[in-house]
């Protein structure tokens, strides 16, 4: 893949894109970047479908403006990129912020929209921004730990999305490829490349804190496929549940014995829905 940029009304966007086929783009969520998507999900995915990739403003290669961001910027600039592409519908799938960002697009960009997954993801946040908060003191923490002792800061926080076991298993040996796809060094490296810095957190914590689409997610008419984990403490697997139900054409799928991180841990699994869903 090659990385290119498009010049979205003066915020430069990295893209990559891979693959023929139906364009599928993916979203990523919060402190990370395109580069999460090929541990596990590019390779594969890309030999059914277009695959866009794109670091979100305020991530990776892509611009990052110091300003507080929102979802329906969020929203508005993967549009826009499309216009770029000359993409006039595309299969959207987010994660975790990616998927709150998907929901704001399929609500305000209907006919721009074939087929919407959501991963790990949630319609609002709480009106008590304590929560939010915690989580963006986590993320500078984060930040600091990664440049003062990368290592130590990938151990310690690189793989809490993931089951106790799992985690066991990337500890044990980390040069492992689970899945014949990744290791603990790949994601490793990944983390400790282009982290959030700082400001990338509070403009991203912005959004969370403007976010509720609980009452608009009625009015998506794609069809959808909603995926959840059992052991999800990020985003705990009720959040999904609510937007199956608000959702009229969707279906659920929750992943057994998985955390935040299942697109990595149960790859294989999920990778297969995905197919499925959209092929079908």
């Amino acid at each position: 893949m090659t990385e290119e940029y498009a010049d979205l009304k003066g915020v430069k966007i990295c893209y990559e894109i891979r693959g023929d086929g139906d364009p599928l783009i993916l979203i990523h969520g919060f402190g990370t970047t395109k580069n999460d998507w090929k541990l596990a999900q590019v390779d594969t995915l890309s030999e059914k479908f277009k695959i866009i990739i794109f670091d979100n403003r305020g991530a990776g290669k892509s611009d990052h403006p110091n300003e507080p961001y929102l979802m329906e910027i969020f929203a508005d600039d993967t549009n826009a990129l499309m216009e770029y592409l000359k993409i006039e519908k595309a299969h959207i799938l987010g994660s975790s912020l990616g998927g709150m960002i998907a929901q704001t697009f399929a609500i305000n960009y209907p006919n721009r929209i074939n087929k919407l997954i959501l991963i790990n993801t949630t319609p609002s946040f709480p009106s008590n921004p304590s929560g939010i908060e915690m989580y963006k003191r986590n993320k500078i923490t984060k930040y600091n730990a990664i440049l003062k002792d990368p290592e130590k800061a990938f151990w310690e926080y690189g793989i809490s999305g993931f089951s106790r076991n799992f985690k066991k298993m990337l500890q044990e040996n980390p040069k492992k490829k689970f899945h014949g796809l990744f290791s603990a060094e790949d994601m490793m490296k990944e983390m400790i490349n282009d982290p959030s810095t700082p400001q990338d957190s509070e403009n991203q914590t912005n959004a969370l804190m403007h976010y509720n689409v609980l009452n608009k997610l009625h009015t998506i008419k794609s069809e959808s496929l909603i995926i959840t984990a059992t052991h999800d403490r990020t985003l705990p697997k009720m959040l999904s549940e609510k937007i199956h139900e608000k959702i009229p054409n969707s279906k659920l799928i929750v992943i057994e014995k998985a955390g935040h991180g299942s697109p990595l841990e149960k790859a294989p699994e999920i990778n297969q829905y995905i197919i499925d869903f959209l092929k079908n």
